[in-house]
């Protein structure tokens, strides 16, 4: 009898373990790629502003930060992550004053008023396209301009959403991120 009441105390510790260490869970808790965060620090780029002032995305430390690149010449999909991330952040409620969004500009095209006025409130910096590709990691088969990035409050970037995300995915992470962060 002792022998039988042992084994119902201890039958959950013994399935955590063997769940654990013999079936290995699959399923992962996040929609985007989490990125190594040592090997991704925010470089020294060679920053400015729409009105050519330096600028560094070390300004932002402190503060969540969702990133896109794209060029000036804004196509539909370049609309669509922008207001993606508008949403997104709008999305976070209170907590959207800790993220800020930042759009990385790969080239000299000038910017449309009407882009500039819709996304206000998105911070548009002007970088150089190799530092950019340097830096941040791709999916297979996409470029740099495909994904919204999201930089630590520390500095360091440490997410990737695929092309085209799910939206409601993407707030479930971010919604993660500023719970789980007493940070920025």
């Amino acid at each position: 009898m002792l022998w039988l009441v042992l084994l119902v105390c201890a039958s959950p510790i013994i399935a955590s373990y063997f769940t654990y260490y013999v079936i290995k869970p699959e399923k992962r808790n996040n929609y985007g790629t989490l990125i190594d965060q040592r090997a991704h620090p925010i470089p020294a780029m060679a920053t400015t502003t729409l009105d050519g002032k330096p600028a560094a995305l070390e300004q932002f430390k402190g503060k969540w930060v969702m990133l896109m690149a794209a060029p000036g010449a804004c196509n539909e999909a370049c609309h669509k992550q922008l207001f993606a991330m508008r949403q997104l952040r709008t999305m976070q409620g209170k907590e959207m004053d800790r993220i800020e969004r930042v759009w990385l500009i790969t080239d000299r095209e000038p910017l449309d008023t009407m882009v500039i006025r819709e996304y206000d409130g998105t911070h548009m910096l002007r970088a150089d396209a190799q530092a950019i590709a340097n830096w941040l990691p791709v999916d297979p088969g996409t470029s740099v301009s495909d994904h919204i990035y999201m930089i630590d409050p520390l500095g360091h970037l440490m997410m990737r959403f695929p092309k085209d995300p799910e939206p409601r995915k993407v707030h479930k992470d971010i919604y993660k991120l500023l719970k789980a962060s007493s940070v920025g």
